[in-house]
């Protein structure tokens, strides 16, 4: 069930209803309703993979009750990697088996050995990454004594299945969302106007902005060898904005779905778009996954410990494994590799942790030399945004070729060139409303408190009625629902 869908238009209002007034008065029969809800809800796209999700529920649940009772560190490290081997295991055989077997044909061809091999043709269940990860940070926590584990099985099933972000996140740690299930919840207006202010922006990114740039990214993209360097740029700076809709977007309506019900998801966003260095760039996009890779890989493998050796070792396993988690494509892991390559100098250097606060902070205007900054690293992420959507390593390269021809300063020219000039403006309108209010946890944050009632309303009017107009008559899934 998408977000930008019918059916969720339907849904939603029906599990609020029923929540708050059909079982306030039982934590137990609302986190039951949550679970029914959110089974529902992953099971409109194919209920055949709610056993995946129910299996690892199972399992991590008696991981957490087996650490409860186990003293023993032979015993306890056994139940820990079993809670690993399973939720890894899943990924390793719906997303990554197809990769590894056709690379390992391709090596035995390179040597003159010719294998038939049959795929399984596996289908890749949508939110794996996210759920696995989400759940297995339960089991690592308990395990390190961070976290009491829970009795309650019904709590816990809503906690991994928890349906505002169980497909694309954010990645919610068991710390900070499990006890939220664990404690009764009150109903709070301003918390759930709150989550519709919070909704209704990421649905403009997603509706207005992501899917009508994915019109002319995929267009210039799939059709790169016929375009001029500049159209190519234009392409990329497409491609740049529709992933941060997409994504982004996705991340506001989770984030507003989930205080409708009195619950406070992280932010997963904070404007990366206007950062100063890659390092800033990566503590404000996709937080919970770069903060679930420093937490359970990166530190505990020595972190910056040990040299600048092993530091730099350590930076390019994490971001060559963050690559790796998005897709089983070496495109990913160039991506990854191309962003720990930007990182290096400023770990070297000692710089990688100067800029902690919002650019421009309690200023409207950024100085010049901010500008720069935001301007080149704006750029970099642009040029490693080119590995990300490309089909190849090879086509990358070739659409980096392209780009960087003489014709990247002549006009650029596309079908629906004239048409794009719309999407120009909504770019735009994002980057300043973006920008206003990014020192806030999301860009409308401040609208309620700031503006008197009647500009406020006329601004939902507009955004509601610009979602309208550019809405697409298909619905379009999220990115990263193939994560």
């Amino acid at each position: 069930m998408l977000f930008n869908s019918l059916d969720f238009a339907v849904f939603l209002p029906i599990v609020f209803v029923l929540y708050w007034f059909a079982t306030q008065h039982s934590l137990k029969l609302q986190n039951l309703l949550v679970t029914a809800a959110s089974y529902l809800f992953y099971g409109w796209w194919d209920w055949r993979f709610l056993s995946l999700i129910l299996f690892s529920t199972f399992v991590d649940f008696g991981v957490g009750r087996g650490l409860a009772s186990e003293q023993r560190p032979r015993q306890r490290k056994a139940l820990l990697w079993t809670s690993i081997v399973v939720n890894l295991g899943f990924l390793g055989v719906f997303k990554y088996y197809g990769f590894f077997l056709d690379n390992f044909v391709a090596a035995f061809s390179l040597l003159g050995y010719q294998i038939q091999a049959s795929s399984l043709n596996i289908v890749l269940p949508v939110g794996i990454s996210f759920y696995t990860f989400q759940t297995l940070s339960y089991s690592i926590d308990v395990y390190r004594g961070k976290l009491t584990p829970t009795r309650d099985f019904v709590a816990f099933a809503a906690f991994v299945s928890f349906f505002p972000q169980l497909v694309a996140g954010p990645i919610e740690r068991a710390t900070n969302l499990l006890p939220q299930f664990q404690k009764a919840r009150t109903f709070h207006y301003g918390k759930a106007v709150d989550g519709l202010r919070q909704i209704l922006w990421g649905l403009f990114k997603k509706v207005v902005v992501a899917d009508n740039c994915a019109e002319f990214a995929d267009l210039i993209f799939n059709n790169s060898g016929s375009h001029s360097g500049s159209t190519l740029l234009v392409g990329a700076l497409f491609f740049t904005f529709q992933i941060y809709g997409d994504f982004s977007g996705y991340s506001d309506i989770a984030i507003g779905t989930a205080k409708l019900f009195g619950f406070e998801l992280m932010q997963n966003f904070a404007f990366p778009y206007f950062s100063r260095d890659i390092a800033e760039f990566w503590r404000r996009w996709h937080i919970s996954l770069s903060t679930w890779f420093r937490d359970y890989l990166y530190i505990p493998i020595g972190g910056s410990r040990g040299g600048k050796g092993v530091s730099i070792r350590n930076i390019f396993v994490i971001f060559l494994v963050s690559g790796f988690w998005h897709g089983a494509n070496w495109t990913f892991l160039a991506w990854g590799a191309l962003h720990a390559a930007y990182f290096l100098p400023l770990l070297l250097l000692g710089k990688n942790r100067k800029h902690l606060g919002v650019v421009a902070q309690g200023r409207l205007f950024a100085r010049p030399k901010e500008i720069v900054q935001v301007v080149t690293t704006f750029g970099l992420t642009v040029l490693a945004w080119i590995f990300f959507r490309a089909e190849s390593v090879g086509h990358a390269f070739e659409y980096l070729s392209g780009m960087a021809s003489s014709s990247l300063f002549s006009a650029p020219q596309f079908a629906g060139s004239a048409a794009a000039y719309s999407t120009y403006s909504m770019i735009l309108l994002l980057l300043v409303v973006e920008w206003c209010g990014r020192e806030q946890q999301y860009a409308l944050a401040r609208m309620g408190h700031r503006l008197p009632r009647f500009a406020r309303w006329s601004a939902y009017a507009v955004l509601i009625f610009i979602i309208g107009m550019f809405m697409q008559t298909e619905e379009t899934p999220f990115i990263y629902f193939q994560f």
